[in-house]
């Protein structure tokens, strides 16, 4: 299963890359994770569909200092792509 997130409210400046990379590790989930300039963060996770379900779940609560107002989830055909989690800059 591979999921595209885009990751609204208050997400950047509180950790929540170093979060989702710990958690995506955690989970056997591969993909990657990057602020965007208009102060979303944007993911793609890709592994079993409990994993990337649970991660998913993980990241609507995000690190303690952080508030996810929505998120919006897309299915990606596409798989294969990736060895391991990245945080990307």
């Amino acid at each position: 299963m591979k999921k595209h997130i885009f990751i609204n409210g208050r997400v950047q400046g509180v950790g929540f890359r170093h979060f989702t990379r710990t958690n995506a590790e955690s989970l056997g989930v591969k993909g990657w994770v990057e602020n965007l300039p208009d102060g979303r963060v944007e993911a793609v996770f890709e592994g079993d569909e409990e994993s990337v379900q649970e991660l998913i779940d993980r990241c609507k609560e995000g690190p303690p200092s952080a508030y996810v107002k929505n998120m919006e989830i897309e299915d990606e055909k596409e798989k294969g792509a990736f060895s391991e989690f990245r945080v990307r800059f």
